[in-house]
């Protein structure tokens, strides 16, 4: 069921605001085929086998700007970065990088994005759309 059939047409109640992460899927559905470009570049060129993304909404200072929201109209921006520069910043503790490597899915097929809210943040795989 959509969230608007959730509601009555003649329902009273205020429709609740759209989760910003609905927004990131629908960026993340957008420019999939240029994450996987970059992805591939990444691992093509030696950088990392880990190729990691960082969707944001506010200025981040971690990995390279990919796409900005306010030069593409979107959401989201997206940053692209690599297990190494996450460990090299203690965002992943080096003991913990052997676990975060076993659970890595195959970068071939899913863009591995940590998103970051005010709330805090987290890694999330998302599927390549199919061409």
């Amino acid at each position: 069921m959509e969230p608007e059939e959730l509601l009555n047409e003649n329902s009273n109640e205020e429709k609740k605001p759209q989760s910003p992460l609905l927004g990131l899927k629908n960026d993340l559905k957008l420019f999939s085929d240029s994450i996987r470009e970059v992805a591939v570049e990444i691992m093509v060129e030696g950088l990392s086998k880990y190729p990691i993304f960082i969707a944001h909404q506010h200025e981040v200072k971690l990995g390279e700007p990919i796409l900005d929201r306010y030069d593409l109209n979107t959401e989201w921006s997206i940053h692209a970065s690599t297990l190494e520069e996450f460990v090299e910043r203690g965002i992943i503790k080096k003991e913990l990088e052997a676990r975060f490597i076993k659970t890595y899915k195959n970068p071939n097929d899913f863009m591995c994005v940590f998103v970051i809210v005010p709330e805090g943040a987290n890694f999330v795989y998302y599927p390549y759309e199919k061409n």
